[in-house]
């Protein structure tokens, strides 16, 4: 008797795993005929113009290291000449030496306080410019110490969204002719960037709304390349297109969640 139970379970299981296996491929099977567009997306970077501001244990412990330098390194050349011109004009004064007045005509004291006065009259750049203060957000002279990245107005669906630029591709284009091409159209020609390779960084995926389904793709991937701005001085040259220039803060606020994540993933 415990011998036909045991075969029955055994028989029962074994249908069950070939239903499941049955549900998991006629799933697969479904998925893989569905249609997506394809899309490559650019990450655009404007890499810090300037140093970041030291923190105070930072600023503390680069004095320490300049101070050990300082009492561990020899004497300049500079430092060698004053104490020589010192000492010859002491000598000077007391007679026992006689030196050509050429020869004291620039002494190295003299040079440092033309040095010196040439240090008091420059004045370095603000750290927060104009744009800082105005925030404004399509300026690049803004956030000098962080790096930004651009974001474009596009349209997907009925609504609008700033999103990394991105474009459609194309039956014979590669993917990284593609964001070449999208970065173009949405921008200009003013806006010269340097990709960083013919791999893309990261990927995104999103389902249209059945509304807009009208070629039958479900939804679009995206592939995301990377890429610097060559000149921080040339901005997008055309007012057709809205756009931003944002922190990593400022897209954690700008972006949907769920893409920010994506994105952040490949945020240096």
């Amino acid at each position: 008797m415990r011998i036909l139970v045991n075969r029955s379970l055994v028989y029962v299981s074994r249908m069950l795993c070939a239903r499941t296996a049955t549900t998991h491929a006629t799933t697969a099977a479904a998925q893989s005929e569905q249609k997506w567009d394809l899309y490559a997306g650019v990450l655009v970077e404007r890499l810090p113009i300037v140093t970041k501001t030291l923190e105070p244990i930072e600023a503390k412990f680069k004095e320490m290291l300049n101070q050990i330098e300082l009492e561990k390194s020899l004497k300049s050349n500079h430092e060698l000449r004053k104490e020589t011109e010192k000492q010859q004009l002491e000598l000077l004064k007391a007679g026992k030496i006689d030196l050509d007045s050429e020869a004291l005509k620039q002494t190295a004291q003299d040079l440092e306080d033309a040095y010196n006065e040439e240090l008091s009259r420059f004045k370095p750049a603000p750290r927060i410019t104009e744009a800082d203060k105005t925030n404004d957000i399509r300026s690049l002279d803004r956030k000098l110490e962080e790096t930004l990245v651009l974001l474009v107005e596009q349209k997907l669906g009925t609504k609008s969204h700033y999103l990394l630029p991105q474009g459609l591709h194309k039956k014979g284009e590669s993917m990284r002719q593609t964001a070449e091409r999208t970065l173009k159209e949405c921008c200009g020609d003013t806006l010269q960037v340097t990709f960083y390779g013919n791999a893309p960084v990261g990927f995104y995926k999103y389902k249209y709304p059945p509304s807009v389904r009208n070629d039958g793709a479900v939804g679009a991937k995206v592939f995301f390349f990377r890429s610097v701005l060559k000149d921080s001085g040339k901005n997008i040259g055309t007012d057709k297109v809205k756009y931003q220039w944002l922190s990593q803060d400022e897209l954690q606020k700008q972006l949907h969640q769920s893409y920010y994540q994506n994105v952040s993933q490949f945020l240096l």
